[in-house]
């Protein structure tokens, strides 16, 4: 549906318009060239990356098999769930996630309240979300939602650390930064989502300080900070799951 949308949308482009909009390869070779981040650091990077999803694949491949058939009857639906997000430079990609949701879940009026529908169409999430089925919620919590996402890192598609992967509806919010925002991978976790992923929004603008400020001083030492604190908004006090 979403990749349909933002077809659509590029087919309502002018000339101009369409060659330096994201997906396009003008906004990829802009994207690009804001890029700083050094090559040693980029090969340390990807190493880790290739290694640690390797080893979370490996290690967790019976369990997720399992949980897949109780997502399955949970849901009514195929446990594994893709949607169309903005990759490294403004290409798109589908990532993936276990299935937390009624089968159903892109069916928003259905659902959501016209107060909870304003809130989805700006933030893209709302609070006590009423697709979400009970086991969907504790795959929430613990983030177990996301470990399909390993595939993604494996495919050089994301990486372990980064801002989180958006929608383009979502890219719109970074205004003249999007190019920058896009320079480097999304991450299954990152700044955002390991410090004030619940209380920075992008309505408030705090959310976009946050991601282009990892975007600016990417460094293992700040990947290193934001890999270990997302263990305690995974399992703290202050998980929510949202």
């Amino acid at each position: 549906m979403m990749e349909q949308n933002f077809v659509a949308e590029i087919g309502n482009l002018n000339m101009d318009e369409e060659e330096s909009c994201p997906g396009s390869h003008k906004f990829a070779k802009l994207s690009a060239s804001l890029d700083r981040r050094g090559y040693g650091y980029r090969f340390i990077k990807r190493t880790f990356d290739i290694v640690f999803s390797g080893l979370v694949i490996a290690v967790g491949l019976l369990s997720c098999v399992v949980l897949s058939v109780a997502i399955a009857i949970d849901t009514k639906g195929k446990p594994i769930y893709s949607q169309v997000r903005v990759g490294r430079y403004g290409m798109p990609f589908r990532i993936y996630k276990f299935r937390s949701m009624v089968n159903d879940s892109d069916d928003v009026e259905k659902y959501f309240t016209p107060q909870q529908l304003e809130t989805w169409k700006r933030e893209r999430k709302v609070d006590n979300d009423p697709r979400i089925t009970k086991l969907g919620r504790v795959l929430r919590k613990t983030s177990i939602d996301e470990l399909p996402q390993f595939i993604n890192v494996l495919l050089g598609q994301i990486s372990v650390i980064g801002p989180r992967p958006i929608t383009y509806d979502e890219l719109e919010h970074f205004g003249d930064n999007a190019a920058l925002f896009c320079s480097v991978p999304g991450g299954i976790t990152g700044l955002w989502q390991s410090s004030k992923r619940n209380v920075a929004t992008f309505e408030s603008g705090e959310r976009q300080v946050i991601e282009l400020s990892y975007v600016e001083k990417a460094s293992t030492a700040l990947d290193a900070r934001c890999f270990f604190n997302t263990f305690g908004v995974m399992f703290g006090k202050e998980k929510t799951g949202r």
